[in-house]
């Protein structure tokens, strides 16, 4: 290729929990080249999870320096990065150094639990759902932030004159991909803080206050899609515009396309993760969904209404892992279909409590129905449609909320590929559940927002034309059927609920 032709791919950065991945898409929204690495978890004390934010950069670096290798490509080919990243996780960093000040605090981290219970003894949870869209949840980064400038040693002084800076994981890439030039993330990210108001677009002096996180640390809100500026010279070969960010289910849903009201997609992963698009409305939940920004664009922010499953591919592991009925994950579907249906058993996977709509933590795991008959046929069957049921009780919310009637669910994730759980999934819904080609929908959400911002793709039409079916699962069953099945699985989940003490 020379260099006045115009650069013909666009790269993306996938900053996940456990990984970091690149990958490498054509103008055909088709995979040209991908390269992952793990990193370490840290479990300090069962709990709590940490990463060091310098692995998350290092193996972000260099898988992006292998992908852009393994496609030969020089960095000159590419024209623009795209992040997408784990939304939640909390790195906090000297501006002067570059040096975190501590561990980066994972998502999935539970030691500001009891905060969270205390802001709610102290009737705080209205004002927070009200202004940020979510509930006060140690899952949210807010009090992370807060957690690490207690605990660290003048950490609190120094925030509060400006020596630090905090950031979600797209603000770490962007940080050092630009060479400390720039501390931002997008609206995405920001909304799921518990410091931004979602209705303002603004971080909300209030709550900043209520959680004693100085103004002086937070970055730049910016959209999901603009040019923010271009990576250090030296790091990848080129200077690269770095021009899309989101949070990745919410990068998922635009790679899914799904970019109007009512439109909504499923991410089956260890977790399942639903958003549907209620456009420019931000629709409060009666139902304990979660009202998040999706993306802004234009200076305009698009809501969804999130809903998440806590054990979806975990329940197959668990299959595997703690009952050993299966030797590999893909030889569920085969036994489960060994038996007509799941003979009356429901399990309920609430082995880390349940999510939405439920949010209990002291639920646990539970299998009814059993009889002399059950085998590990039924049960695997009962485990795959456990899945699908979780995610049915998030639509029914969902639509409870919005008032929208969904056509069609749109569907991605490693789990996705089970044909067994996507047909009752459509069953259970009474709607198509639709596989995409390409399922790489994360990084294809954050390569189409890079890809906007500098040319490389015209418009969201042009985005709309290239997203293609593989496998549409049209609904069997009976509405009486649906109806039934759902009415026992709603018993089964009753059995499981409030087990544990709250003590524990």
């Amino acid at each position: 290729m020379t260099s006045s032709q115009r650069p013909q791919y666009i790269l993306a950065l996938d900053g996940g929990t456990t990984s970091s991945r690149a990958i490498v898409f054509d103008h055909g929204g088709n995979v040209v080249a991908r390269a992952q690495k793990e990193f370490p978890q840290i479990f300090p004390r069962p709990g709590l999870v940490e990463h060091d934010a310098q692995d998350i950069w290092s193996t972000q670096l260099g898988v992006a320096q292998e992908a852009i290798a393994s496609a030969r490509l020089r960095a000159s080919d590419i024209a623009a990065i795209g992040i997408t990243n784990q939304r939640e996780t909390v790195v906090v960093w000297d501006r002067a150094t570059g040096q975190p000040i501590h561990n980066a605090v994972v998502w999935q981290d539970r030691r500001t639990a009891g905060l969270c219970d205390t802001l709610r003894a102290e009737g705080k949870e209205a004002l927070f759902q009200q202004k940020t869209g979510l509930i006060l949840d140690a899952y949210f980064s807010g009090t992370k932030v807060a957690w690490i400038l207690d605990h660290v040693e003048g950490a609190r002084g120094r925030a509060e004159r400006g020596e630090l800076a905090f950031g979600t994981v797209d603000s770490w890439l962007v940080y050092n991909l630009t060479g400390g030039e720039l501390h931002i993330t997008d609206a995405s990210n920001a909304s799921r803080t518990l410091l931004y108001n979602i209705h303002t677009g603004e971080w909300d002096d209030e709550l900043l206050g209520i959680l004693n996180v100085p103004r002086a640390v937070l970055p730049e809100v910016r959209s999901s899609s603009e040019v923010y500026g271009e990576t250090a010279p030296g790091l990848l070969g080129a200077q690269i515009p770095i021009a899309g960010i989101a949070g990745d289910q919410m990068a998922a849903t635009f790679g899914q396309v799904c970019l109007e009201r009512g439109m909504a997609k499923n991410t089956y992963g260890t977790g399942c993760f639903m958003l549907m698009n209620t456009e420019q409305e931000a629709v409060p939940s009666r139902n304990r969904l979660l009202t998040t920004v999706a993306w802004q664009l234009d200076g305009k922010r698009t809501y969804a209404l999130e809903g998440s499953v806590f054990v979806a591919g975990a329940v197959v592991q668990w299959l595997r892992d703690g009952l050993g009925i299966i030797r590999s994950s893909e030889e569920v579907e085969t036994l489960a279909t060994g038996v007509p249906d799941s003979g009356g058993v429901y399990l309920v996977p609430a082995f880390v409590g349940l999510g939405a709509p439920y949010w209990d933590p002291y639920a646990r795991g539970t299998i009814v129905g059993m009889t002399r008959g059950t085998t590990a046929a039924h049960i695997a069957r009962a485990a795959l449609e456990a899945v699908a049921f979780q995610s049915a009780e998030l639509l029914e919310a969902m639509q409870k909320d919005s008032g929208v009637t969904l056509k069609e669910l749109r569907v991605d994730g490693g789990a996705s590929t089970n044909d067994l759980m996507m047909q009752f999934q459509a069953d259970l819904l009474g709607v198509p559940v639709v596989r995409p080609r390409i399922t790489e929908t994360t990084a294809l959400g954050a390569a189409y927002l890079a890809g906007l911002a500098v040319g490389f793709w015209q418009d969201q039409a042009e985005l709309r034309a290239m997203w293609q079916e593989d496998r549409r699962f049209e609904p069997q069953m009976q509405a009486d059927e649906r109806a039934a099945r759902m009415r026992r699985w709603k018993k089964a989940v009753e059995r499981s609920r409030d087990w544990e003490d709250a003590e524990g």
